[in-house]
């Protein structure tokens, strides 16, 4: 009963059930009765800090850090991402994840669209992390290169997308102060020096190096989810890799011994069910009227991220970065149209790009609409040829017998 029980809790964490649920709850409850959910997501819990900044800028950090766990492991000897030449492609790609969106929509906003929504522009620069990690494991299975490949993508574009709100869409009662990035340097120093120094315990590494990286994003204007992205490379880690099959070597750790990845073990189901209030917290949407922006706002988080992605993608091959090993074209492409999956940051994007609230809710609803690429990256995939992870390895063992 107890292992049914531990299987039933892993297949709800896998399946990101928590994060969709969240989701569902927040766009019937938000439009059932708006003000209730409100009040509840910018309910002061201790002075200024509300339910959504609680979830946003301090629950999210874990969720975050677990995304840099993965990528530093995929960068070890053996990973997806190693040698460095191979993490090379997904940040070319990155800036094709960013101009393909902006490029789409100023050209359907000059065909459809009107001027005074050019401002939207930022809107589909960004792709949202926890929802297109899920749907990436669903598709590639969850250690397939492609994986490692859209969560460095996406970290990396999400970066950009948040410097892009900071610089082209402030917020006059907190201006952006750049050198408070200082503090984010110090972090990561005294996080090398505790590397240095052998320190093995995760928490000086999260109390000191994540606290001043915090504080220093959070006053540069940037915002603090990112604080521990730049700490956990630093954290001691100490692998080793083995496999019968050169294919299907994995990752094992003796946990003691690696500090990263004692970190993933123990905070990785309170990231992963915490979800649940991240969904709830950003996916709380009115239905509203719809307009050219839109469609705009939809298209470009489809058509610009999947043809920026591929084309960046090809480009960095043709000069010399390739894929990583296991990844292909279709791969490529399938993952450009899950990084159309704008929704909860392409949310928040269009909430501070719009004044007028009928442009805004317009905006918003292309936004929300996104989450179409749940039914059409799946079919997407299959007509690409592109297999999960575990299909692959059953129809090698076929064709080796």
């Amino acid at each position: 009963m107890e292992h049914s029980s531990n299987s039933l809790m892993e297949k709800i964490r896998i399946y990101s059930i928590p994060l969709i649920l969240g989701v569902i709850v927040a766009v019937v409850w938000a439009n059932v009765h708006w003000d209730s959910y409100y009040h509840f997501v910018h309910f002061k819990i201790i002075g200024s800090i509300d339910f959504h900044f609680l979830i946003n800028d301090i629950f999210m950090v874990f969720f975050f850090a677990i995304a840099a766990i993965e990528i530093t492991l995929s960068l070890l000897p053996g990973g997806s991402l190693n040698p460095m030449k191979k993490a090379v492609n997904p940040l070319f790609a990155t800036i094709g994840g960013v101009l393909g969106p902006i490029a789409v929509f100023f050209l359907l906003n000059i065909l459809l669209g009107a001027p005074e929504f050019a401002r939207g522009w930022g809107i589909p620069t960004a792709t949202d992390i926890a929802l297109a990690w899920l749907l990436a494991r669903l598709i590639f299975g969850t250690s397939h290169p492609a994986v490692s490949f859209l969560l460095l993508l996406a970290i990396a574009d999400d970066a950009i997308g948040l410097g892009i709100i900071a610089i082209f869409y402030p917020n006059p009662e907190l201006p952006a102060q750049p050198i408070w990035l200082l503090s984010t340097l110090a972090g990561m120093m005294v996080a090398y020096m505790m590397r240095r120094f052998d320190i093995r315990s995760f928490v000086p590494y999260l109390v000191i190096g994540g606290l001043l990286s915090w504080f220093g994003l959070l006053n540069a204007g940037l915002h603090p989810a990112l604080s521990l992205v730049v700490i956990m490379p630093f954290l001691p880690h100490d692998e080793n890799l083995h496999g019968n099959n050169p294919e299907d070597q994995v990752y094992t750790y003796k946990i003691e011994h690696s500090t990263l990845v004692d970190f993933e073990v123990r905070f990785r189901p309170f990231v992963d069910f915490g979800l649940f209030f991240f969904g709830l917290s950003n996916a709380g949407v009115q239905f509203a009227s719809m307009s050219a922006v839109t469609w705009i706002v939809l298209f470009s988080l489809l058509i610009g991220k999947t043809v920026g992605i591929y084309g960046f993608g090809r480009l960095a091959e043709l000069i010399g970065f390739p894929l990583p090993d296991g990844m292909n074209r279709g791969h490529l492409l399938t993952a450009g149209l899950i990084a159309g999956l704008g929704l909860t940051v392409a949310l928040f994007v269009a909430g501070v790009a719009f004044v007028d609230p009928a442009i805004q809710g317009a905006a918003k609803m292309g936004a929300l609409f996104s989450a179409v690429v749940f039914v059409l990256a799946p079919l997407f995939a299959r007509f690409m040829g592109v297999k999960k992870e575990e299909e692959q390895v059953h129809q090698r063992r076929v064709d080796t017998e």
